[in-house]
This record gives C-alpha cells, sequence and structure tokens, in this order.
C-alpha cells in the first residue's frame, strides 16, 4: 500500500526509536511511500526535532531509556508549538492500561510491535486524513464566522452612517442659505446695533462664514470614507456569494486593501508602505470571491509584517546575492553578516507590489503579491504551505493562514499557489487561477 501524497509538500513523519533496526524499517516503509523521514533516538532529541521542524505525525517508541514515550508526549503536548502534532505510540506492549494511559496524555492511536508495513500506513493514512479534514472544518468555519462578523459591522456602521451622509446634504444646503441671507442683511443694514457687533466679534463672525463650508465639507469627505470602507468589507465577505460566479479581482484586491489601509500607513518605526499596482487586462474570472478575498487578505497581511519584521530586526541578515531590483531596497554592497546598525541607520523604502496579468493563452489570471521584507528561508519556504506550520511566536499565528490560502487557491480553484524569495530579499507569492472554473 502507497500513500497517495502531494508532490508539491510531501508529509514529514518524525520517528522515535531507541532501536536502530526499528528505525531501518520504518525509515524504509515511509521513505518508499513518499514520505519525508526524520529521526530521533531518544525522547530529548524528539522533542528537539519536533519543536525545530513541526512533523505532521509521530510515531513514538513507549519504552526508551532517559524519558520514556509517555513523558515525551505529556511534553509534546504541554507545548504550543507542539501540542496538535498527531502521535501514534509504538509498544510491545499489550495491556490496556498502558493503551488508556497513553490515549489520557494525547495519543491519537496506537501501533503494536513487530511493525506490520501495512498497518503503519493504513494507520498514517487514517490520521493524516483526519488531520486534513480538521484543517477543512477550519477553513469553512473560519470563513462562515469571518463573512458573517465583517458583513454585520458592514450593515452596523451603514445605517447611521447613511443617516449622517444623507442629512449632511441638507445641512450644507441649509448653512449656505443662512450665510447667503446673513449677507444680504449685512449688505441691506450696514449700520448694526452695537450688541449685534461685539457678539459678531465674539463669535468670530467673519471666521466662521468661511471656515464653516470647509467643516461642512471635511465632514462629507470623511462620511464619504466610511460609506467606501463599508462598501469594502461588503465586498470582502462576499456573505450573499457563496457560490461560482464570475468578479473582477481587482475590486476583490482593492476592498482588501481598504481594510488594510490602516497598517500601511507610517508608523514610529516606519514609513508608510509604499504601494504599486500594476493591473492588467481587465477579464472577470469565475470563483468563489469571499474565499479568494480571504487569500489576498492573507498573503497582504503576511507582506506587511514580512516588512515590519525587517524594520524591527537590528542585526542585518546574511545576504545570498547581491545586486537585487529596486523594489528589494537593499544596497548592493552589504555589511558583514555580523555587522549590526541602529535602526535609525538603515535606509529603507517599504513597498508591496500587486501585478496582475493574463497568461499568453488567456487561460489563467496571474496575481503576483511582492513586498521587500525580510524574506523566507530555503527550509521555511519547503514547508510553509503545511497546515499548522508557523514560524510566528505562540499567540501571533496558527500555521492555518497559508495552509487555507494553498487550499482554496489548489483545491477550491483548481489554481497554483507558489513562493520565491530569497532571505532579506523579501518575498514573491505569485496565484495563479482559471478563467473560467475546471470543474472536478
Amino acid at each position: 500500500m502507497k500513500l497517495k501524497t502531494n508532490d508539491f509538500q510531501k508529509k514529514m513523519i518524525l520517528i522515535v526509536d531507541d532501536i536502530p533496526n526499528n528505525l531501518k524499517v520504518l525509515f524504509d516503509i515511509l521513505n518508499n511511500s513518499g514520505f519525508k523521514v526524520s529521526i530521533a533516538k531518544s525522547g530529548e532529541s524528539a522533542l528537539q526535532k519536533a519543536q525545530e521542524t513541526l512533523p505532521d505525525l509521530i510515531l513514538l517508541d513507549v519504552m526508551m531509556p532517559g524519558i520514556d514515550g509517555f513523558e515525551t508526549c505529556r511534553r509534546l503536548k504541554n507545548n504550543q508549538k507542539t501540542k496538535d502534532i498527531p502521535v501514534i505510540f509504538m509498544t510491545a506492549l499489550s495491556e490496556s492500561v498502558e493503551k488508556v494511559k497513553g490515549l489520557h496524555l494525547g495519543a491519537v492511536d496506537y501501533i503494536t510491535k513487530p511493525i506490520e508495513h501495512e498497518e503503519v500506513l493504513a494507520r498514517i493514512n487514517v490520521h493524516l486524513e483526519l488531520r486534513r479534514m480538521q484543517l477543512k472544518l477550519v477553513q469553512e468555519e473560519k470563513m462562515s464566522s469571518l463573512g458573517q462578523l465583517v458583513a454585520g459591522i458592514a450593515h452596523e456602521i451603514n445605517n447611521p452612517v447613511s443617516f449622517i451622509s444623507g442629512n449632511l446634504i441638507y445641512a450644507q444646503k441649509y448653512i449656505e442659505n443662512l450665510l447667503k441671507l446673513l449677507q444680504l442683511y449685512e449688505n441691506y443694514t450696514p449700520d448694526t446695533i452695537q450688541e449685534i457687533q461685539e457678539f459678531s466679534q465674539f463669535i468670530e463672525l467673519n471666521f466662521l462664514k468661511e471656515d464653516l463650508p470647509k467643516l461642512l465639507s471635511s465632514m462629507m469627505v470623511g462620511s464619504n470614507r466610511i460609506q467606501e470602507i463599508v462598501l469594502s468589507l461588503r465586498i470582502f465577505s462576499r456573505l450573499d456569494e457563496a457560490e461560482i460566479k464570475k468578479v473582477d479581482l481587482h475590486i476583490g484586491i482593492d476592498s482588501t486593501l481598504m481594510i488594510l489601509h490602516s497598517r500601511l500607513r507610517a508608523t514610529q518605526e516606519r514609513p508608510a508602505i509604499e504601494l504599486i499596482k500594476e493591473y492588467g487586462e481587465l477579464i472577470p474570472i469565475e470563483c468563489y470571491a469571499g474565499q479568494i478575498n480571504q487569500v489576498f487578505m492573507n498573503l497582504l497581511s503576511n507582506a506587511v509584517d514580512a516588512i515590519d519584521e525587517k524594520i524591527n530586526n537590528v542585526r542585518l541578515p546574511k545576504i545570498e546575492k547581491a545586486g537585487v531590483d529596486k523594489l528589494t531596497c537593499l544596497p548592493t554592497q552589504f555589511p558583514t553578516p555580523n555587522s549590526i546598525l541602529p535602526k535609525s541607520k538603515i535606509e529603507f523604502t517599504p513597498q508591496i507590489k500587486i501585478r496582475t496579468e493574463l497568461t499568453k493563452d488567456q487561460k489563467f489570471r496571474l496575481i503576483q503579491i511582492i513586498d521587500n521584507g525580510i524574506g523566507i528561508s530555503r527550509e521555511v519556504q519547503q514547508r510553509i504551505f503545511e497546515q499548522f506550520f508557523t514560524t510566528k511566536d505562540v499567540g501571533k499565528g496558527t500555521g492555518l493562514g497559508l495552509a487555507i490560502a494553498h487550499q482554496i487557491i489548489v483545491e477550491k480553484h483548481r489554481g497554483t499557489l507558489e513562493v520565491k524569495s530569497v532571505s532579506g530579499h523579501g518575498s514573491q507569492f505569485i496565484i495563479t487561477i482559471p478563467i473560467y472554473r475546471i470543474e472536478d
């Protein structure tokens, strides 16, 4: 039995056993079935490797020197980074109390020694599929909750802002008429009463007549801005468009950028992020609009995060290549890898470029999102679309964003999602989506 794996991202299995022969047998079985395999010969080594590589599944021997499999499992489940990795115990023990103990500690299954080829692959297959379904459920729940939340906020904001905007039109007209009437009084009654003159000076009437129309105009601009944001929220959520339909991807990108506007502005740490839009020929495509917008949100948010991380990283990373283009905003000659520069000394213009175009055969739309942030190492690029894999600190990333984006583009739309990056040079995410829906 050979498990069907995705050529783009093979699943990684961590084998933990102190007996070399067991390791060799399992390594051969899994390697020949298309898995990436990592090996640990002790519980301590397993904890370190699991933390560093975040495997998709762990095969864990119960009886080992040092900390045994039960203690290793307990520590894995107490670690925020490794707690969601499925653990399958391997044991020659048959007592049910031992199996119950392992399940209580968080293991998902047991494999009995001596190892049976078919049984190992079957159990791994089941638990990897369960984990894949977990991701799918998380995605669907997240999409539903996000869409409902965004649509609800847009609705709640839309009602009062529509009331304000509608009344501002009349307020502006009324005030124009009142100012015109005041001007007529001043023209035909130049000799006013002393009390009126004093009050006019007190309220700075001349300034008021000049500033009040400007004030109303700025209020109208603010009201229109809120309405634009509300419209962007409604476009982004696409709650009423759950089915496939033709949409303009540029509208989805622009609505996402509107929502992210506050994150693109200048901060105390960096100048405003320069946004470069190179939109190609306008051709609507058949897609799930709300889900595609979620992909845009994730990729653009990550681009901002990468730029901020580069700003905050005072130790410059080792640069692998020199002479990059303007978008990277990196000098052609670099300091030594270990040199440290104050943040104020680093000249850096943060940029995000969004480029769209059609393929030569006019069958696919290409979307490229390019940033000049911190970049992604080769090791991380190999696993970046794996579910639950994240390089962010605990509480700042779930490891689901890019995995969900990959699933939306590849599985739901039969497209492709690729990443190109050199550490320190920024990153480029390339989306390819068919113009017309490719049926299953």
